[in-house]
């Protein structure tokens, strides 16, 4: 039987880091009763899974700087209409369409909606190596910005994206107010998920996090307005 791409990146990671067992079945989705803990911080709410059996929370922190493996596999970095100007200035380029023309492509791929539901994604894509093709978009790569001692050559105007990781979010409308969700990704390949008896030890990760999401999801809204990307359900 072939392995799932989040299996091979789990087996991958424990080649270096410990996973707690809960953690890795969770992960490869043997844990089935689990249910959706919510809690808002500065306008961003979180979904946290709650494991009823295990009566405790999948939570997460960052390992870096002795972790960077969210840059060494990188699936593909969409850009928002903001990290096209905050970049192109950082790369020195007079002009947005210059950058955009040598150093990004355009991809389209599908993922899951938070309902579920199939949502088509065409956007702006960063380039995460110099000769990368439309092709490679999807496939792991290590990016071209991570130096030696995994440090990013574009910080602190690294794409939106990245500062969102392990993080991913949507918009929706409530009663005529926009309000930001925000959920984990697991991809088998952040080694900073583990299990907790009480979600108070990630307070202080959610308040650093709600600001950074809250704008990024605004920012990925604006960008399908001005046509720099576009959305299918």
């Amino acid at each position: 039987m072939m392995k799932s791409n989040i299996e091979e990146a789990l087996e991958l990671l424990s080649k270096n880091w410990k996973i707690e067992p809960v953690i890795q079945d969770f992960i490869l989705g043997k844990k089935t009763n689990v249910s959706d803990f919510q809690i808002k911080v500065n306008g961003v709410i979180f979904h946290i899974p709650y494991l009823t059996d295990e009566d405790g929370y999948v939570l997460w922190k960052c390992y870096w700087p002795d972790c960077h493996n969210c840059c060494n596999r990188q699936g593909r970095l969409p850009l928002t209409s903001s990290d096209l100007i905050i970049i192109s200035k950082n790369l020195k380029y007079d002009k947005v369409s210059d950058f955009v023309k040598k150093e990004t492509n355009i991809a389209t791929w599908e993922e899951k909606g938070p309902a579920g539901n199939s949502v088509v994604m065409t956007m702006i894509n960063l380039k995460r190596k110099d000769d990368e093709k439309e092709t490679d978009d999807g496939t792991h790569i290590k990016c071209r910005f991570l130096d030696e001692r995994g440090y990013c050559g574009l910080h602190p105007s690294r794409p939106g994206v990245c500062y969102l990781y392990p993080f991913s979010s949507w918009l929706e409308n409530e009663k005529g107010k926009a309000r930001v969700h925000a959920t984990f990704q697991f991809t088998g390949d952040c080694p900073g998920f583990y299990f907790a008896k009480s979600h108070d030890a990630m307070k202080d990760v959610l308040l650093e996090y709600s600001k950074m999401i809250y704008d990024y999801t605004m920012n990925s809204n604006r960008t399908t307005r001005e046509n720099f990307g576009y959305v299918s359900m």
